[in-house]
C-alpha cells in the first residue's frame, strides 16, 4: 500500500493518504500506451493547412517575358511554382475525418497505468483544499515552495462538482456548474508550466508530461471511481 503526503494550502504537512495496492500493481502493454498517446496527439491536430496549386492561383495569363531573344529560360506563366506567389507543388490540403478512435477500456487503463507510475515514484501529493477567495498567484507559488515540490511542470487536480439527480428511470450524476476553483485556476495559470484541471477532464497526455501531480482527496476518490 502506497502512502501519499498531504499538505494544507500553506504548504505544511497535514498527514498522509493511503492508496490501495491495486493502484501500485498496474501492468500495461507499452505499445498500447504509445498508441493511446499518439492517438491523443493526432486528434488535437486541426488538419486545416491549405495551399493553392498552380491551377488555383489567380493571376495574369500573359507570358512573363518573350520566348526568344533575351538569353533567358522560357517561361509560360507567372503562376508556375518557381515564381514568387506561384502555385505550391504537393502542398498540404485540408483533410477530413482524421479522428483516431480510442477504445474506452484502453483509455482508462492507460490513464490508470500512468497515474500508478507517478504514485510509485512519489510524484503525487494531496492538498486538503484549493479554494481561494480571489486569484492570488503568490499563495500558489508559496505552497509550491514550502511543500518542497521540485518538479517544474505541475498538474493540479480538483474534483468535479456533480450531484445525483433522481429521475423516473433511475436518475444519474449531473454536472453542476461551479466556480469553486475559478480563483485557484487563474492563480495557477499565472505561473509557467503549472496547470489546473478537473479530475474528470484529464487525459493520459496531461499525466505523462506532468512531473508532479497535486490533487484534492475528493479528486483522488473521483479518479478511483472512474478508473476502477
Amino acid at each position: 500500500m502506497a502512502t501519499l503526503k498531504k499538505y494544507n494550502l500553506a504548504g505544511e504537512e497535514a498527514g498522509t493518504v493511503e492508496v490501495d495496492d491495486s493502484w501500485i500493481d498496474v501492468q500495461a502493454n507499452g505499445q498500447m500506451i504509445k498508441d493511446y498517446i499518439v492517438a491523443l496527439r493526432e486528434n488535437i491536430r486541426q488538419w486545416s493547412a491549405n495551399t493553392k496549386g498552380r491551377g488555383e492561383v489567380k493571376a495574369s495569363t500573359k507570358k512573363p517575358h518573350k520566348q526568344k531573344g533575351l538569353g533567358r529560360a522560357r517561361q509560360g506563366s507567372i503562376v508556375a511554382p518557381q515564381f514568387r506567389g506561384g502555385g505550391i507543388v504537393f502542398g498540404p490540403k485540408p483533410k477530413f475525418d482524421q479522428h483516431v478512435r480510442i477504445n474506452k477500456k484502453e483509455r482508462r487503463h492507460a490513464i490508470k497505468f500512468l497515474l500508478s507510475e507517478m504514485i510509485k515514484s512519489q510524484r503525487v501529493s494531496i492538498v486538503d483544499d484549493m479554494i481561494l477567495e480571489a486569484p492570488k498567484t503568490q499563495a500558489v507559488a508559496g505552497f509550491i515552495a514550502k511543500s518542497g515540490i521540485v518538479g517544474k511542470r505541475i498538474l493540479f487536480l480538483g474534483e468535479s462538482n456533480v450531484a445525483e439527480i433522481p429521475g423516473e428511470y433511475g436518475g444519474g450524476l449531473v454536472d453542476i456548474h461551479s466556480d469553486k476553483y475559478e480563483a485557484f485556476s487563474k492563480s495557477v495559470n499565472n505561473i509557467p508550466k503549472k496547470s489546473f484541471a478537473l479530475a474528470k477532464n484529464i487525459s493520459g497526455y496531461d499525466v505523462m508530461i506532468a512531473q508532479d501531480i497535486v490533487m484534492t482527496e475528493a479528486a483522488l476518490e473521483e479518479i478511483k471511481d472512474w478508473l476502477k
